[in-house]
């Protein structure tokens, strides 16, 4: 009420003047929204609702300046994906300060090269174990598949069909080897990465330690390309 007495006494200028400052200050923060639709640029003072998941730009109406830009919103599935990225990340984030603080300790509490090198030897036992089996596994499966599809084969040439237990068969130990190459595949990776991390926490800890050892002290592993053994081979591990 007190509001509208005081705009009723304005004299008649004062009144234009203070309509059309209004005005400009609605039209200073009109907005144009302009996305992309069916391959052609749209532009509307409103925002649909068919519009409001799409990207698209925010200008002013006065000055014609692009004051905002959204993103397209995300599907359930992208949303989905974009969480898991972040929880991974914070895993990847905390596994290596883990890792990292371990490794200190482990380097503090070994009192010799030789201690930490046993250590390193049972983690190598270990990996190269699983090679052999590995290895073993897929010649047993290729030699088996070798063998259902020579009897397929057979029956083919025959002129008899094949049954479909046979062709399930096949499949399934196809599928087999492929999946125990791939599990072969990453234990050979998993030995080269041990490798080069044997050889990196070695070093630290040759600089924590002092000196580096003498003469008669066992060599770091090779790098990756180089010609030199690495600490520790058991037999049959050689790579194929």
């Amino acid at each position: 009420m007190r509001n509208s007495i005081l705009w009723l006494a304005l004299p008649a200028g004062l009144m234009v003047v203070a309509m059309a400052g209004a005005q400009e200050k609605k039209a200073a923060t009109k907005k144009l929204y302009c996305w992309n639709e069916n391959g052609q640029r749209v532009c509307s003072d409103a925002l649909p609702a068919e519009a409001v998941t799409r990207a698209r730009e925010e200008i002013n109406a006065a000055s014609g300046l692009r004051t905002a830009e959204v993103d397209r919103a995300l599907t359930d599935e992208e949303r989905a994906q974009a969480e898991a990225a972040r929880i991974q990340a914070q895993l990847d984030e905390a596994a290596q300060e883990t890792r990292r603080r371990t490794e200190q300790a482990m380097l503090l509490s070994y009192r010799s090269e030789e201690e930490l090198r046993r250590v390193f030897n049972e983690r190598i036992a270990i990996v190269d174990n699983n090679i052999r089996t590995a290895r073993y596994n897929v010649v047993s499966l290729r030699d088996g598949l070798v063998s259902l599809l020579q009897t397929a084969g057979d029956r083919e040439l025959a002129g008899q069909p094949v049954a479909a237990e046979a062709t399930a068969g096949i499949r399934s130990r196809h599928a087999d080897l492929v999946r125990q190459r791939q599990l072969q595949a990453s234990f050979e990776r998993q030995r080269a990465e041990l490798d080069v991390e044997i050889a990196d926490i070695l070093q630290r800890y040759r600089q924590m330690k002092g000196p580096a050892p003498s003469d008669g002290a066992p060599a770091l592993p090779a790098a990756p390309g180089t010609q030199a053994a690495p600490i520790a081979t058991l037999p049959g591990t050689a790579s194929r």
